[in-house]
């Protein structure tokens, strides 16, 4: 019998907001929500610099990502790194969403921040970080460590490049929908020196007919 792949539309609702450094054309940052038999990959990606370089790498990035989806974030980052060996390089921060035992298994490498914010008011704590290592993937890899979160209906996971200033979570209303979260951190925490990408990602919950 042949598995079917996993709709997101069942597990998740999201939405991605970005700009480019302005006066470049194009964006080295870039996204991916790829579903997959158990579960979502979920990523950020942020080619270094800015440009055509910058768009090469990040897409040969997520090329990657795509083409080994099903496999662990750690092994995924050692195939991008392999990958990325002739390009600039990249930074990025990866999530798999594990339909199964509803879980979120993450990892960083450079400095896209990664945060997991939950919807029960009386969680604690009420909110998670990605652990983020220095380095880059292409040429400069870090001992990775992954970390395994569990996810309740309604956490919201948002991923942010560097073009994006710190403490974005502020304020925000998590109720919002995934693309007025994203429309309002990028309107607001947009740097204007650089690409920036926010991704935000809401758990809907397992579904049992």
């Amino acid at each position: 019998m042949t598995e079917q792949i996993l709709n997101p539309a069942s597990l998740i609702d999201w939405s991605v907001a970005a700009r480019a450094l302005p006066g470049q054309p194009v964006s080295g940052d870039m996204h991916l929500i790829k579903p997959f038999t158990d579960g979502i990959l979920i990523a950020a990606v942020d080619g270094l610099g800015h440009g055509d370089e910058a768009t090469m790498a990040a897409k040969a990035a997520i090329d990657t990502l795509t083409q080994y989806a099903e496999e662990s974030v750690i092994s995924l980052a050692h195939r991008c790194n392999a990958a990325l060996t002739r390009t600039r390089g990249v930074v990025m921060t990866a999530a798999v969403l594990n339909r199964r035992d509803e879980t979120v298994t993450w990892l960083g490498i450079g400095n896209v921040e990664g945060r997991l914010l939950r919807a029960d008011a009386k969680a604690m704590p009420p909110s998670e970080s990605v652990l983020l290592r220095g380095g880059v993937v292409g040429y400069q890899m870090p001992t990775l460590q992954a970390s395994v979160l569990p996810l309740g209906r309604g956490d919201v996971l948002i991923l942010a490049t560097d073009g994006i200033r710190v403490g974005f979570t502020a304020g925000l209303t998590l109720s919002d929908p995934p693309k007025q979260i994203a429309a309002r951190i990028v309107v607001r925490y947009f740097k204007g020196n650089d690409d920036a990408l926010v991704l935000v990602v809401r758990y809907l919950g397992l579904h049992y007919d």
